[in-house]
C-alpha cells in the first residue's frame, strides 16, 4: 500500500539522521514556499524597535530593577547575572529568534519517540546545550583575552561596511544558509549533510543546532550584548568571559525549550498521534522551521543591511 502524503526518493536512505526520517511530504514543493514565504515575510516585518526597545530592554529592566541600558556593570557577579538576564530578555530579537526554528525538529522528535517523562522529552534540549555552551564559553574567553580589539568591542557608527556589520553579516548569513540546507535535506531535496556523522552518533544533528544558537553570539549587535561583551572585554578575564557568555546562550534559549516542553506535552495526545501515524509529517514540520529560520536570517542580515546601506533594494514595511 502506497503513502497517501509522503514517498520515499531514491538519492536518500530511510532515516539518515534525527533531522532527516526518508519519508517526505509529497507535496514538498509546497512545504518549501511555505517556509520561504513565511522567512520572507518575517524579514520583511520585523521591528527592531518592538523586539529590542519595547520588549528586549523593558523585559532587562523588570528582571534587574534598574535600566539595563544605562546602568554600567558594576562586578564580575552583577555580569553574570546580567548575561543570563540579557539572554533571556533578548529571546525574540532578530539575532535570537532563530532560535525558534529548532521548536520544528525538537517537537518531531518527542512526538516519534513518544517519550512518557518530562526529563525524557528535555534529553534533545540537554544535547543542543551540548553544543552550544562549549562554543558560547570558547569565544568569552577570547573575549576576555582580546575583547578590546575586536570589531564588537567598538562604538563608534561609521557610513558604510563597517567591521562590526561585515561581522554580523557574515556570521548570521553562515548560519542562515546551513539551516536553508538542513531544512532542504529534510523535505527530500538535497542529500542529508549529516548522514554519514549521524550514522555514528546519532545526536550530532542536535549538537550542531546548538553549534549554530552558540554562534549566534559571534556576530550580536544586540545593545545588551555589546554591553556585556565590553564588560568582558576591559575585565581582561577569559573565565569570567566564558562563564557570562555560557549564561547568555542559556538565557537564548529558556523560552525556546519552555515551548518546546509545553507542546511535547500537548503532543502527547490526539496530535502526538497524528503526527506519529505519518513521519512524512514530522518532515513538513522540520523542514518548514529551519526553512523560515534561515531564510530569515540572509534576508534580514544580508539582504536587508545591504540595502539600508544603499547597495540593493528591499522592500520596507510602512511602520519601519
Amino acid at each position: 500500500m502506497t503513502h497517501a502524503v509522503a514517498e520515499k526518493p531514491a538519492i536518500h536512505e530511510t532515516g539518515t539522521s534525527m533531522f532527516v526520517n526518508g519519508l517526505f511530504p509529497r507535496r514538498r514543493s509546497l512545504v518549501i514556499a511555505v517556509g520561504v514565504v513565511l522567512g520572507f515575510l518575517l524579514a520583511y516585518a520585523w521591528s527592531p524597535q518592538l523586539a529590542d526597545d519595547q520588549i528586549g530592554f523593558n523585559a532587562a529592566d523588570a528582571m534587574l530593577g534598574h535600566n539595563a541600558l544605562t546602568t554600567p556593570i558594576a562586578g564580575v557577579t552583577s555580569g553574570v547575572l546580567f548575561a543570563f538576564v540579557s539572554g533571556l530578555a533578548g529571546s525574540f530579537t532578530a539575532c535570537n529568534v532563530m532560535v525558534l526554528g529548532a521548536v520544528g525538529p525538537l517537537v518531531g522528535e518527542s512526538a516519534l519517540s513518544r517519550r512518557e517523562s518530562l526529563a525524557r522529552m528535555a534529553r534533545p534540549i540537554g544535547w543542543l546545550a551540548v553544543g552550544m555552551l562549549p562554543l558560547s564559553a570558547l569565544y568569552g574567553a577570547l573575549v576576555g583575552v582580546f575583547g578590546t580589539h575586536m570589531p564588537q568591542f567598538s562604538t563608534t557608527h561609521s557610513p558604510g561596511l563597517s567591521p562590526r556589520i561585515i561581522q554580523a553579516m557574515t556570521d548570521f548569513g553562515v548560519i542562515g544558509v546551513v539551516m536553508i540546507v538542513l531544512g532542504l535535506a529534510a523535505a527530500g531535496v538535497v542529500p542529508d549533510p549529516l548522514a554519514a556523522i549521524s550514522r555514528r552518533f546519532r545526536n550530532a544533528p542536535l549538537i550542531l543546532m546548538g553549534m549554530l544558537i552558540g554562534a549566534f553570539l559571534i556576530g550580536r549587535p544586540y545593545p545588551l550584548f555589546g554591553q556585556m561583551f565590553r564588560s568582558a572585554a576591559q575585565h581582561h578575564n577569559p573565565l569570567y568571559g566564558a562563564a557570562a557568555f555560557a549564561l547568555q546562550s542559556l538565557g537564548n534559549i529558556v523560552v525556546m525549550s519552555l515551548i518546546v516542553l509545553l507542546i511535547s506535552v500537548v503532543l502527547r495526545g490526539r496530535a502526538g498521534r497524528w503526527l506519529a501515524a505519518e513521519p512524512a509529517r514530522v518532515s513538513a514540520l522540520t523542514a518548514s522551521g529551519f526553512l523560515i529560520a534561515g531564510v530569515f536570517a540572509v534576508l534580514y542580515w544580508d539582504v536587508r543591511v545591504l540595502h539600508l546601506m544603499g547597495y540593493i533594494w528591499f522592500p520596507t514595511a510602512p511602520w519601519h
